[in-house]
């Protein structure tokens, strides 16, 4: 990895740039970072190495000195209406919640909405569970990120993988394909 790529917050003893750390991500991350067609997108992200068996984002942020306001987590939903199921994602900084009975449910259109089976979430994903991050979501699904996060400087996802992470600006994440920033999403 880089020694010269200097993360904007915390205290990781491995960082690079996320192009150049593929191999260390889950597939879907990996193609959808090289695919990426926002302009310089990509390229501003970096990978940070890190303890699998410390991806919980209280215990992540405590261990590598994280502020939890610059972390951001990636919950699936499900909503449906008439019997169909819609599968969203949900990206909102730790310190807030994702308001799924009001404002997912309300925008996706849907009767009920409810967070999905962990089950779900990986195999559709195509990545572990807690690290599931924005960046390499199935493209037909809705991307809801709160609005504090797409104005942030820069903010920790997950990698797709509990070892390591990404850091990006909230810019990027709102270019993601599907990608839709909403006031009120999480409080």
């Amino acid at each position: 990895m880089s020694e010269s790529v200097h993360p904007p917050f915390g205290n990781f003893a491995t960082a690079a740039a996320a192009l150049e750390v593929c191999a260390d991500l889950a597939a879907p991350v990996a193609d959808a970072l090289k695919n990426w067609g926002a302009p310089g997108a990509a390229a501003s992200v970096l990978y940070v190495d890190s303890d699998p068996e410390q991806a919980d984002t209280a215990v992540f942020c405590a261990a590598y000195d994280v502020p939890p306001e610059l972390s951001a987590n990636c919950v699936v939903v499900a909503a449906k209406r008439a019997g169909e199921v819609t599968l969203a994602a949900c990206l909102a900084l730790a310190t807030t919640r994702v308001d799924v009975n009001k404002a997912v449910r309300t925008h996706l259109g849907a009767r009920k909405a409810s967070f999905a089976p962990m089950d779900t979430a990986v195999e559709l994903t195509g990545m572990e569970y807690g690290g599931i991050t924005p960046v390499g979501l199935p493209g037909d699904w809705p991307l809801l990120i709160d609005e504090a996060v797409a104005a942030a400087p820069y903010v920790l996802v997950g990698s797709g993988r509990r070892r390591g992470k990404l850091i990006l600006p909230g810019w990027a994440l709102a270019k993601l394909p599907g990608a839709q920033v909403l006031p009120g999403l999480a409080g």
